[in-house]
């Protein structure tokens, strides 16, 4: 079964940035969108941001970090990226990739059987 990779992954310090990539090549394109989530020590996990499929590749974000981060899609390189900036302790998560059957989403995760999940990136800020 084909699954999401995501690389990029780190210790940065505050303010330091990281690009977090999503591999997801062996997917075929009737997928609605990829989403980037985080599952911070002791949280639920939440989506942070998604980028839709289609071609006028809508994004979301969560609020705190909607000046922050940028999601974007290659589709030469059937990558998906996250550019985080100013990040900062509270970013600090493991952080996953899905591709996403039905919706586009952030905040609480709703899981489905036809959503593929990465094994996710360690992201660490701390100075």
């Amino acid at each position: 079964q084909a699954q999401p990779v995501e690389s990029g992954g780190g210790l940065v310090q505050p303010g330091g940035s990281l690009r977090l990539s999503c591999a997801v090549s062996g997917f075929s394109t009737d997928y609605y969108g990829i989403g980037w989530f985080r599952e911070a020590p002791g949280k639920d996990r939440e989506g942070v941001a998604c980028i839709t499929s289609a071609s006028d590749s809508t994004s979301y974000y969560k609020d705190s970090v909607k000046a922050r981060f940028t999601i974007s899609r290659d589709d030469v390189e059937n990558t998906v990226y996250l550019q985080m900036n100013d990040l900062q302790p509270e970013d600090t998560a493991i952080y996953y990739c899905a591709v996403l059957s039905n919706s586009c989403y952030i905040g609480t995760v709703y899981y489905s059987p036809y959503d593929h999940w990465g094994q996710g990136t360690q992201v660490t800020v701390s100075s």
